[in-house]
């Protein structure tokens, strides 16, 4: 599992806020401009853009540009290698408990 932790604070924390990952299941559907994407969030301009820089930066979405707008679409790469490593540490932690549970077994019999 290599995954670089800066990357990994940045997406946890643009997944953190329920507006960006209701952005992020929208974009998951189908790519949009900043305008779709705004439309049914009752905030500022600014504040969508800052959700959206966000977003970017955590490598969450990319844009490009189409004649005069961007277009905006969902990158899964970042959440999937988030997702790696919660998995890693569930593995880990799931295989302390049962070593633990294990070795209390042990005492227990020893008794």
């Amino acid at each position: 599992m290599v995954i670089n932790d800066t990357q990994l604070d940045l997406v946890f924390g643009a997944l953190s806020d329920a507006t960006r990952r209701s952005m992020l299941a929208r974009l998951s559907e189908h790519d949009m401009n900043i305008t779709t994407l705004a439309e049914p969030y009752g905030i500022s301009q600014p504040a969508i853009s800052r959700h959206v820089r966000v977003l970017e930066e955590a490598g969450l979405i990319e844009r490009r540009k189409k004649g005069r707008e961007y277009i905006i679409h969902a990158n899964p790469v970042p959440a999937e290698k988030a997702r790696d490593w919660i998995d890693y540490y569930t593995r880990f932690w799931k295989q302390q408990f049962d070593a633990v549970e294990e070795h209390l077994k042990k005492d227990e019999d020893n008794t």
